[in-house]
């Protein structure tokens, strides 16, 4: 657990054990008694709870194993309830020093069965309320964001026909001798294309991901300088291996926008894409300035939005890792189950 979390339990117990103690107090016990009675009960009560929350909950009753978590339940309280009857002898014998005792030891075990089960029922239906209520706090929030971000969609939307129509025409308005020109429209014409009509999908083939990516870095070139070496590389990657649509574009744009040129030294951009055991790994790196760090150069909103896709799409199946050096700027991706 995290270190707010432990915090959190321990407060949480402690107020338990305080309440208990005050509260519950038998006015036949003086104080000490009471304190160490409480200590015990909260001890079974908390390996109870805890046996719940880490196992038989999420892992039997979420599985709606229904008969098995109710019988770990009963059995559980059961076990702390008879392990209670010695512990609470030795207590009377040995820490309040009761001699000659007499040990009912059935009503012990039930009235410790009925204590326990009482105080880790209401507890655990606590946490699950509690939880039930963060859910649906949770749910109606991204039910919002969701028409929030439907509506800024909407609100962004042009007219793709229009759009072709209008490339179309200035397209043939290009002399036919300027082929650099006429290929570097057809090929913003296909990256459109691409994010207009085929990127509406959770998963897209990693073939067309790649093909989008290369006819981006074939326009990106004919921007920067031509001594930047740009390579990339992808391995020869084959299979029928599915990815989320421009899910690696934010991170190559990023080099593209801040490559940087460093007289007297070697300046590139290199993208490589590899698959090895099921791992997707993508890298990029660029030179950059030496003297200004991509946090000084970039708000990060493209790169936070990356980050924030991949928690939604690839939750614990994913690895980003960036170095920033004084020359180098290095990002490497790893995608898992691919």
């Amino acid at each position: 657990m995290k270190k707010g979390s432990i915090i959190y339990h321990f407060l949480f117990w402690l107020f338990a054990y305080i309440f208990w103690v005050f509260i519950f107090r038998n006015g036949t016990l003086v104080l000490t008694h009471a304190i160490t009675i409480q200590f015990c009960y909260l001890l079974f009560i908390a390996a109870n709870y805890y046996f719940n929350t880490l196992y038989n909950i999420p892992q039997v009753l979420n599985q709606k194993q229904y008969l098995k978590f109710g019988g770990l339940f009963i059995v559980a309280i059961a076990i702390t309830a008879l392990i209670r009857v010695p512990v609470s002898m030795l207590v009377t014998l040995y820490v309040f020093k009761v001699a000659g005792a007499h040990f009912d030891y059935l009503n012990i075990f039930y009235n410790s069965f009925v204590n326990i089960l009482f105080w880790v029922g209401l507890i655990l239906a606590g946490k699950m309320v509690g939880e039930k209520i963060r859910s649906e706090i949770y749910i109606e929030k991204i039910e919002k964001e969701k028409a929030a971000n439907e509506l800024n969609f909407l609100r962004a939307q042009f007219n793709p026909h229009f759009l072709f129509n209008s490339i179309n025409s200035i397209y043939g308005h290009i002399d036919k001798s300027n082929k650099p020109a006429r290929e570097m429209l057809l090929s913003f014409s296909e990256l459109l294309r691409y994010q207009l009509y085929e990127c509406n999908v959770e998963q897209i083939e990693l073939d067309r991901e790649l093909n989008y990516i290369k006819n981006y870095i074939d326009l990106q070139k004919s921007r920067i300088d031509e001594r930047i070496q740009v390579s990339f590389c992808d391995a020869q990657i084959g299979g029928n291996l599915k990815i989320a649509p421009l899910l690696l574009i934010t991170f190559i744009e990023n080099a593209f926008k801040y490559v940087g040129f460093n007289e007297g030294k070697d300046n590139y951009i290199k993208i490589c894409l590899t698959h090895q055991e099921s791992q997707l790994i993508f890298k990029v790196i660029n030179t950059k300035d030496g003297c200004i760090s991509m946090g000084e150069k970039s708000s990060g909103l493209g790169i936070a939005n990356a980050k924030r896709l991949l928690e939604l799409l690839y939750p614990n199946k994913h690895l980003l890792q960036m170095n920033d050096q004084e020359d180098i700027y290095e990002v490497t991706l790893t995608l898992d189950d691919v």
